[in-house]
């Protein structure tokens, strides 16, 4: 009978010791392929480290390139639209649920550290420390209070690296002779200049990394943590963030769960931020609630299957973004060999606070000065057609639209109606949907509240 007593006694804490602690960690700016492990020159030795012990993913996607919509992408499980949250500085609909929701009735601590850009409160009642970077003196406390309680945690690491300004970390490292530029740079000295400031500040982050997962070392957590290091959208460089092309969509992704995630391996599955939500909770023992729009990742992380999805999905909305274009909203659709870009308002200028900076005004002046290269570049990011097209497997840099090409005709319609499909599940009207959008901003929020006490 003692013995008996002690098992069940036993029972809760065994269960909680089975449960496997998550980390994610996310970067905030920083273009995927920059990385060491996805062959960038960035010097990046913690996360390509990572890679080599766990699983990295060739074709993981956000549905909006910028922060806030993201960060609400990845908590929610939700396309930005259906939550509400699809311009910058936004919040959620009234009633949505989050990770926190999901994973505390689990018997979960859930914490976010770093970088926020999420509202209301009430859909994200984080356990929240660190303001733009993960305070690793919180990070260790929670680390150390699972460890003597035996109670899972879920830790999201939110830096501000590598954000403009580019003032972190030693661009001496980076000769601006010896850098590489994207071929849809204009190669200038600004841009060289800037670029190399870029990629120390990717090494920062690199060791924001390196400093979590040494603390799991040091409390003897690591076998028993699922760790996911993500880039999120792209630098602020022109091409990428506010962009539907994959140097703004796409991210990197690099996963480690000891016995779980077979070390050094690599999926080219299409998987979405979206996704992230529904994993957490399938690793956590939980069921996914039907209301989510992604789906667990837990059988390309378990090596059961190979493939995820056939289609990925990009919403860019510049109304209310720092000089954006009063209304320019783009979607896109993507397989794994083509990308469907869909600008909304083709007449229109496109603009963001990228356009202000010193490394595209040096662009501008290249055009000027009648560089052609340079002034193609330059109207090719103001001006769009309606349609854009691209062979990824061709064109990986999307240069190249095809969408004129009559012989793409049947493709571009496939894509179209999967695209339309998409936004119909949304709720996403398009140009209406843009138009309305500083409805779903905080500052919006705030102004209609002065207004309605005047």
């Amino acid at each position: 009978m003692p013995v008996i007593l002690f098992l069940l006694l036993c029972l809760p804490l065994l269960g909680a010791e089975s449960k496997p602690n998550i980390v994610y960690i996310m970067a905030d700016d920083l273009t995927h392929r920059d990385l060491g492990c996805y062959g960038g020159q960035a010097h990046t030795p913690h996360i390509d480290a990572l890679a080599k012990q766990g699983k990295r993913f060739t074709q993981c996607f956000q549905a909006a390139p910028m922060c806030s919509p993201t960060r609400h992408n990845i908590y929610t499980g939700l396309y930005p639209v259906k939550s509400g949250a699809y311009p910058n500085h936004t919040f959620a609909k009234s009633g949505t649920k989050s990770i926190v929701h999901y994973l505390k009735p689990l018997g979960y601590r859930v914490a976010l550290s770093g970088k926020t850009h999420i509202a209301p409160k009430e859909v994200f009642p984080f356990e929240y420390s660190g303001k733009k970077n993960p305070d690793m003196k919180a990070i260790d406390e929670l680390m150390r209070d699972s460890k003597s309680s035996g109670k899972p945690f879920c830790l999201f690491a939110c830096s501000n690296e590598p954000h403009t300004p580019w003032d972190k970390g030693d661009a001496s490292r980076y000769p601006v002779d010896q850098i590489k530029l994207p071929p849809y740079y204009v190669d200038t000295p600004e841009t060289r200049k800037g670029f190399a400031k870029y990629l120390a500040e990717i090494t920062y982050y690199d060791s924001q990394v390196g400093q979590i997962l040494a603390l799991l070392d040091q409390h003897g957590l690591t076998e028993n943590t699922l760790v996911m290091v993500t880039s999120e959208q792209g630098n602020s460089l022109p091409f990428a963030k506010w962009t539907c092309y994959d140097s703004g969509l796409q991210s990197g992704l690099v996963c480690r769960w000891p016995g779980v995630v077979e070390a050094g391996t690599s999926s080219d599955a299409l998987v979405e931020f979206v996704d992230f939500t529904p994993t957490f909770i399938d690793a956590a023992g939980g069921s996914r609630p039907a209301t989510l729009d992604g789906q667990s990742l837990l059988p390309l992380l378990k090596g059961e299957s190979n493939e995820h999805k056939d289609y990925v999905y990009g919403i860019m909305t510049t109304r209310g973004i720092h000089s954006g274009s009063d209304y320019y909203g783009i979607r896109s659709v993507r397989s794994k060999s083509h990308k469907l870009i869909v600008n909304l308002s083709p007449e229109a200028e496109f603009s963001n606070t990228c356009m202000k900076t010193k490394e595209f005004k040096s662009w501008e002046a290249r055009a000027a000065a009648g560089d052609a290269h340079a002034a193609t570049t330059v109207a090719r990011y103001k001006k769009r057609p309606a349609l854009e097209l691209y062979d990824l497997t061709k064109d990986p840099f999307e240069m190249n639209n095809i969408a004129s090409n009559p012989e793409n005709a049947p493709l571009i319609a496939a894509l179209r109606t999967q695209l339309e499909t998409w936004m119909n599940s949304q709720g996403d009207l398009g140009q209406a949907t843009e138009l309305a959008a500083n409805e779903r901003q905080t500052r919006g929020k705030k102004k209609r509240k002065t207004n309605k006490k005047k």
